[in-house]
């Protein structure tokens, strides 16, 4: 199955407004029983998420997943750092490019794949102002043909 399919759960739409996205990985998430069965709910918030390498390991900082309501006191807390799974190979990769200077990890997308929590998320580099407007300007040229296509086609 490729990367990005699977049972979506939660989408990060602003984050192709906010970032050039160049290159998408997709990883596993370490969840406690709590946080897996919140997030079948769709019970969680990955706008203001990132990810963060520290000591050669991945972990996805500032994803809210709500408590769930029947964990009593074995719930979990909300914004808890969470590891993500990748291959060596791939984390090195990654350290190397988010060296350099304006590349971020951000997560896209969050579902379930095979019965498992996955995440994906991209090497974004954030854009200016100006590179919005830029974006928003083609967005509608694009609308406005689309439509005038479809008013002479009828």
């Amino acid at each position: 199955m490729p990367k990005g399919l699977g049972k979506s759960i939660a989408e990060n739409r602003k984050a192709r407004h906010d970032y050039f996205i160049e290159d998408t990985y997709e990883a596993g998430i370490v969840l406690q029983g709590t946080e897996i069965k919140s997030l079948r709910l769709g019970r969680v918030n990955i706008k203001d998420a990132h990810a963060r390498i520290v000591n050669g390991e991945v972990y996805l900082v500032n994803l809210h997943i709500a408590e769930y309501e029947q964990g009593n006191r074995y719930n979990h807390d909300p914004t808890r750092s969470r590891k993500l799974l990748l291959h060596r190979k791939q984390i090195d990769k990654l350290i190397g490019l988010t060296k350099q200077e304006g590349y971020t990890l951000v997560p896209l997308k969050i579902y379930i794949k095979n019965g498992y929590a996955k995440v994906l998320f991209g090497l974004g580099k954030g854009k200016k102002k100006f590179d919005k407007r830029e974006d928003m300007k083609r967005k509608q040229m694009k609308r406005d043909a689309d439509r005038a296509m479809k008013e002479h086609n009828q």
